[in-house]
């Protein structure tokens, strides 16, 4: 991956003239002074670990103390971590990366990182955007799965697969498609996140109404922890007291380190098909996707993009700066075998058409999956022209979700100078559904009080803090709220008994 930015680097595309001069023109974007730092030209502090402590590390593990692997593994991808890294700011840096190649590596790591007291960062794909892998602590390692990368078993007959952590989005999926399977993950983070960082965030991908939530396929999971192993999930549901996997799930690696995850797959589908809708309002599209979310038939992949992004065109990067479209642009996917595919979506159609909606036909549809993981890629572009671009979500219920989108958008509005505010609902339930705000303005200084304004709004709209980006250092306060003191408290008492020396990412979600 791009060390200052995301993904491939041959993958980046720079704006099209015309959008730059817009943004030019219209929100005062101009372009920065000072070109970004060159990966040479960065200058590392000297690790801060003893000798004695670096010696036992590579006698456990592969080591590494070079500064560019130690750059590579410098905080996640936010926008506020490229801007500090495009500046060549780097104080957060760990002060060695160890790479075990099992679970007994790990263990042993974890064992030496005890004795020495250093903090140990678990590190999957690096995609973090809520401050996950920059710890509070003076020196710590970060701890790269990459090694892990296995499939470990599939078991066709109750159709789960047991996956190593270390395992990205696109391999896992090749293995899975070689036994004729799928996992159905696909967040757009896909191409560079890892299995573990999926378990560890409780991620959802864009096809989460017909496959569900990375939490939703776990069935079963191993995790090493300073106080021992923890090898979770006897059944698919058990009665046998509280789901203990739960604590892994969504814990960003300060309770454990997940070293196997067993999850549900499904047949690789025969048939898929995405169509665009057209609504005349945002409010008139999430009342149809309610329907569809509650009474069904459900499709697969079911988003909402906003009157903005929908005339923006994010939920088409490529058509960006083409012609403008009106309404509220909906993307409706299904798979599965060709008569499913048919009959789900002519029910679908009926519902669609019901609550005012207009087909497009399968091109807006086929160029949202097309280029469903490219809009990564594009913040990128947007900070090369001196624009600031940052996403946050949320989710509520749907009586509620009407004045939580209007709370956030107007938070953002008072805080930032002509801001460019979209949104989109991309992850549906029948009580309830996602936002996802993108922001895009011109002072990138203005964003700490603007991000501080939208949390407040979500928390008194009463919705959630994270509905799938997790919590890290960016969330934490807000978190505490929204659990409560009893809460937090449970949550300390956890991590006292897991990891008693608090050596796993320090500072990390636990309030």
């Amino acid at each position: 991956m791009l060390w200052s930015g995301w993904g491939d680097p041959e993958r980046a595309t720079p704006l099209a003239p015309e959008v730059a001069g817009l943004l030019r023109d219209v929100l005062g974007v101009r372009a920065a002074a000072t070109p970004p730092v060159a990966l040479a030209d960065i200058t590392l502090r000297e690790p801060r670990l003893s000798a004695a402590a670096l010696a036992a590390l590579e006698a456990v593990a592969e080591l590494r103390t070079d500064a560019e692997s130690r750059i590579r593994h410098t905080r996640g991808k936010s926008t506020p971590d490229l801007l500090r890294i495009r500046a060549g700011e780097v104080s957060a840096a760990p002060d060695a990366v160890v790479l075990p190649d099992g679970q007994e590596g790990v263990r042993a790591v974890l064992r030496v990182c005890a004795e020495h007291r250093i903090a140990v960062v678990p590190f999957g794909g690096g995609t973090s955007v809520v401050g996950g892998l920059a710890p509070s602590a003076d020196g710590f390692v970060a701890l790269d799965l990459q090694r892990m990368d296995r499939l470990l078993a599939v078991d066709p007959v109750s159709r789960t697969a047991t996956l190593q952590p270390g395992l990205r989005g696109p391999r896992a999926e090749a293995m899975l498609n070689a036994e004729g399977y799928t996992l159905g993950h696909f967040p757009q983070s896909y191409e560079w996140a890892s299995i573990g960082g999926f378990a560890a965030a409780r991620s959802s991908g864009q096809a989460s109404a017909g496959y569900g939530r990375f939490d939703e396929m776990v069935v079963g999971l191993t995790a090493v922890t300073p106080s021992g192993d923890l090898d979770l999930g006897r059944a698919p549901r058990s009665a046998a007291g509280p789901d203990l996997r739960q604590l892994l799930l969504g814990s960003e690696g300060a309770f454990g380190v997940i070293t196997s995850v067993t999850v549900r797959i499904r047949p690789l589908p025969a048939d898929k098909s995405y169509e665009g809708w057209r609504f005349d309002s945002f409010a008139a599209g999430s009342a149809a996707l309610r329907r569809l979310a509650q009474d069904g038939p459900l499709p697969t992949v079911l988003r909402l993009s906003d009157e903005t992004e929908t005339l923006i065109g994010l939920a088409r990067p490529a058509e960006i700066g083409g012609a403008p479209a009106a309404g509220c642009l909906a993307v409706v996917g299904f798979e599965g075998t060709a008569a499913e595919v048919a009959a789900r979506s002519a029910g679908a159609r009926s519902v669609l058409e019901e609550c005012g909606g207009s087909c497009l036909g399968n091109g807006p549809g086929e160029s949202w999956a097309h280029g469903r993981f490219a809009a990564p890629y594009l913040r990128d572009a947007l900070l090369d022209v001196g624009a600031f671009a940052e996403t946050l979500e949320t989710a509520g219920f749907w009586s509620g979700l009407p004045g939580l989108y209007e709370a956030v958008r107007s938070a953002l509005a008072a805080t930032l100078t002509s801001p460019l505010v979209m949104c989109h609902i991309s992850h549906v339930y029948p009580a309830g559904a996602s936002l996802y705000f993108t922001v895009v303005t011109a002072d990138a200084g203005e964003w700490p009080s603007a991000k501080q304004a939208a949390g407040e709004a979500i928390i008194a709209a009463g919705g959630t803090i994270s509905h799938h980006h997790g919590i890290g250092t960016d969330h934490r306060a807000w978190y505490a709220e929204e659990i409560g003191p009893v809460g937090v408290g449970v949550l300390r008492a956890v991590k006292k008994e897991l990891d008693p020396q608090n050596i796993l990412n320090p500072g990390i979600l636990i309030p």
